[in-house]
């Protein structure tokens, strides 16, 4: 019986031991075979975890540590685009007189008589550089066809001046309507004047010189010596 007794004392300190050694390993750190099964966390998987989520940064916070939100930086300025003006600047000079030939000729609409009613004077630019007319021109008869023995016209502008440019080889006109001689043979004025015969015209732009001019079919008969005259145009009256 002793024997017996002995034997299941020892059994029962066995047990106890073994229940003692499982409680041991279920402990958190403690290093159980049932770490292998995946039913605890191995400790470096742990720290790792814990420290990345002790350096993540907080809402509202940057990475460098600064606790301005991102959304309150300033903007940059942008830079203003570059400006789009030509490099060259400034415009056209007027045209010089030397830059200009004038020609004439009858134009197609003009009143009725025997006169010459209108005539179109023709500029041409024939410099190398563009240049400007702008205004309304003077215009004088010039007697036995010399510049120096002109008659100046009464003048009677008609539409607004504006500047027109002028390309090496571009044209500008300028129109010019006369008071008409009525009637056959050397004719009449309805004033009662005497009708008057230019064989030239000097015809005068501003600022771009005085042009004596005749016409290519013709001379210029007139009354009262009074014309119309149009602004410089970049279109060819008719």
């Amino acid at each position: 019986m002793r024997y017996v007794n002995g034997m299941r004392g020892s059994a029962m300190a066995v047990v106890v031991a073994s229940v003692a050694l499982a409680v041991a390993g279920c402990q958190p750190g403690g290093s159980g075979a049932g770490t292998a099964h995946g039913g605890v966390t191995p400790s470096g998987a742990v720290s790792s975890a814990a420290s990345s989520k002790a350096d993540a940064p907080k809402p509202g916070s940057s990475a460098s540590g600064s606790s301005t939100p991102s959304a309150t930086r300033p903007t940059p300025t942008p830079t203003a685009p570059a400006s789009s003006a030509p490099a060259s600047g400034g415009s056209a000079a007027t045209c010089a007189a030397g830059s200009l030939k004038a020609t004439a000729r009858q134009a197609a609409v003009r009143p009725a008589g025997t006169g010459t009613g209108a005539a179109v004077v023709e500029f041409t630019n024939v410099s190398g550089r563009t240049c400007v007319l702008k205004g309304h021109p003077t215009v004088a008869g010039a007697g036995n066809g010399s510049p120096e023995m002109n008659v100046p016209l009464t003048v009677k502008p008609t539409g607004a001046a504006t500047s027109v440019t002028v390309a090496p080889g571009g044209k500008a006109w300028v129109k010019l309507t006369f008071v008409q001689v009525q009637g056959e043979g050397d004719g009449y004025c309805v004033s009662g004047s005497a009708p008057v015969l230019y064989p030239t015209m000097v015809v005068q732009l501003p600022s771009s010189g005085a042009h004596q001019v005749a016409l290519d079919d013709g001379q210029f008969a007139e009354c009262d010596d009074t014309v119309t005259v149009t602004a410089v145009t970049a279109i060819k009256p008719s």
